[in-house]
């Protein structure tokens, strides 16, 4: 073979040898690949933390049901509530069927967040949403699990706000992370998409 042939042929194997290579990194850090989960995907990773009841919930918690997770914290002034209401009303929508699936809001600010103030907090919403809660170790791996943003911000009274990821996120029966999940529609709508991952 001549070198006018050779050298583009060597050129196109390591342009393609490079290209499956990159492909093949970018499923598995996706945790695509052969179907498996990574430390890297969303929900991933190891959390434990305690509902408003005191009950022990863990990543092992979503198994079995699909799950709604949102994070926030109680003295947010209008996303999260707003939020909150949305998941109730889509609980609501579901009728008895949102018996079989798990609802969750876990705090970015487990400083004023505790479990008695979660209690108190979720009274106002449907009881099928738990609070999520613990020390800030616990939290922050739960953050990292689930590649939520959160970060403090000082107010000029010495008080302070939480900026925050606002995703409620879908995890499927197996625990793994769907999509994020659509609240800027009908409460029907939503209760009946939630329905096709029972």
């Amino acid at each position: 073979m001549s070198n006018r042939f050779a050298r583009p042929l060597i050129l196109f194997a390591a342009f393609a040898g490079s290209l499956v290579v990159g492909l093949t990194v970018v499923l598995w850090l996706l945790g695509g690949l052969a179907g498996t989960r990574t430390a890297t995907s969303i929900g991933g990773g190891p959390f434990k933390l305690t509902d408003q009841t005191g009950q022990t919930v863990t990543e092992k918690s979503m198994v079995g049901r699909p799950t709604i997770i949102f994070f926030g914290y109680t003295h947010c002034p209008d996303v999260c509530p707003t939020s909150l209401f949305e998941m109730s009303e889509v609980l609501r929508a579901m009728g008895s069927d949102a018996d079989r699936i798990n609802a969750y809001f876990v705090t970015v600010d487990p400083e004023r967040d505790t479990q008695e103030t979660m209690a108190s907090y979720l009274s106002s919403f449907d009881p099928h949403l738990k609070g999520l809660t613990g020390d800030p170790a616990a939290v922050q791996k739960a953050l990292a699990a689930f590649r939520v943003y959160a970060k403090k911000v000082p107010l000029k009274d010495g008080a302070y706000s939480m900026d925050h990821t606002a995703l409620i996120y879908l995890m499927d029966r197996e625990g793994r992370f769907v999509s994020p999940f659509d609240l800027k529609r009908s409460a029907e709508a939503a209760a009946a998409d939630l329905k096709r991952y029972l």
